[in-house]
């Protein structure tokens, strides 16, 4: 039994709460995943919003359903092999890791696709954004899978328990410069954007904060043979450092401690979900009563999400179509939404890849920035192809389009797609398809 019907199963309980429109659910879930078919929503509609919230954040597991590449578990190369290598052996290693970083991207577009927990797949891609590596500069991708499987763990459970193990991840370790961080020879880059975008926040640290930091941080390093965490206490920095106000002899956790007790971090984790799921420009005064509740739960990231969920800014009909849609959710919506099953998870990869989201790869530190910057005037017409193919006569994708094209009218299939009536004068057209086209080609579809 998949987890819709459970849910649906398990709404339907009375209440003294107002029930759902369908506009109403499928705006729930258009923004907590990547949207819902035509049953899938009104399956919701006729049953609370609030309830419906509730299951939704409940249910979702980020348990990975699809077998990963069965290379994610290997080691590093020892330096004295890659020492050895010739120049063709060196470029044929160097195809193999690029080969193999596609692979990896394909196989968690897959995962999107099959899962029956998009809100679960919707955390681990905002996390990914959010604690950044790349594999251009990771390079070995087995560290990238596990950075992923780490954040998997942690997506929707405690942020303080995602922050310390990102904080000892190889690969994080690797991006940011964190593996060669000595004391005699500090490295400042995990420890500035630690604050600057992990948690504090640009504006509420100092320089000196951030060689207190990378002082600290000295000595957490990755373990050569295994490619696993290792603290070298011998390139550790044990003297007093003054971070934040405060003095003390502190190691990386001591950091962490401190960063975690400051306001700011919390501030920063919900401002950012705000952006992510209900509007661009959040609410200051909600966003401190929910950062409030954030940190009085000790950074537990299900009761966040259901009081975000909550608010009346989600609900509210001006928020509708606020925000673009990236191309993982793009893609990923589209072929949820119409139900077109795609084994090759390659081709949705390389297809995010050209509207600007190579995932594993994001563009720095900072991650995508999304919002406008999904959108230029190349990767519109792209998106706008990308659409028309997808229903093209002679594409193989129109013969899996089944459930979705028994609405029949134009009205019902705009219904289920758009966030807001189209602003496009009426189609007529006896072809289902050519109706279908003109709705995933319209500015709004590319909103939620």
């Amino acid at each position: 039994m998949s987890s819709y019907t459970t849910l649906f199963l398990l709404l339907c309980l009375p209440s003294m709460l107002p029930a759902m429109s369908f506009d109403e659910a499928r705006h729930l879930l258009q923004r907590s995943g990547f949207g819902g078919t035509a049953v899938q929503i009104e399956q919701l509609a006729g049953v609370t919003h609030e309830s419906a919230v509730e299951q939704l954040v409940a249910a979702a597991d980020t348990a990975i359903i699809l077998v990963p590449p069965e290379w994610v578990g290997a080691p590093p190369p020892e330096r004295r092999y890659l020492r050895g290598l010739n120049s063709a052996e060196k470029k044929a290693l160097r195809k193999q890791w690029r080969q193999r970083g596609i692979a990896l991207q394909a196989w968690w577009m897959r995962q999107m696709l099959a899962s029956e927990s998009p809100l679960a797949e919707r955390m681990v891609l905002f996390w990914h954004n959010h604690f950044t590596s790349s594999m251009k500069k990771v390079k070995w991708v087995p560290l990238i899978f596990r950075q992923h499987e780490t954040v998997r763990r942690h997506a929707l459970g405690n942020f303080r328990d995602l922050l310390q193990a990102m904080a000892r991840d190889p690969a994080m370790l690797r991006y940011l410069d964190g593996a060669v961080n000595r004391r005699n020879n500090p490295n400042e880059n995990f420890a500035r954007e630690l604050l600057e975008l992990f948690t504090l926040g640009e504006g509420y640290y100092t320089e000196a904060d951030i060689k207190a930091a990378a002082r600290a941080f000295t000595g957490w390093s990755i373990d050569r043979r295994s490619g696993k965490f290792r603290y070298y206490s011998r390139r550790h920095d044990d003297g007093e450092k003054l971070f934040l106000g405060r003095r003390g002899r502190f190691d990386g956790d001591d950091i962490l401690r401190i960063l975690l007790d400051h306001t700011r971090t919390a501030i920063t984790i919900t401002d950012k979900l705000w952006r992510e799921f209900i509007s661009p420009e959040p609410d200051p005064h909600e966003v401190k009563r929910l950062a409030k509740l954030f940190r009085e739960s000790d950074y537990q990231l299900r009761p966040l999400l259901k009081a975000l969920f909550n608010t009346d800014q989600f609900r509210a009909g001006e928020n509708r179509g606020s925000l673009i849609k990236s191309p993982v959710e793009l893609l990923i919506g589209t072929l949820h939404q119409l139900e077109i099953n795609v084994e090759s998870g390659r081709l949705l990869a390389l297809a995010s890849r050209r509207l600007g989201q190579d995932l594993f790869n994001p563009p720095n530190v900072k991650g995508w920035p999304g919002g406008e910057h999904w959108i230029n005037a190349d990767t519109l017409l792209q998106r706008r192809w990308m659409m028309q193919r997808l229903t093209a006569e002679d594409s193989p994708m129109r013969k899996k389009i089944t459930s979705s094209m028994a609405y029949t009218t134009l009205s019902e299939l705009e219904r289920l797609l758009l966030p807001f009536p189209s602003f496009s004068a009426p189609l007529q057209s006896d072809d289902p398809y050519h109706g279908l086209t003109a709705l995933l080609t319209e500015p709004g579809y590319q909103l939620k």
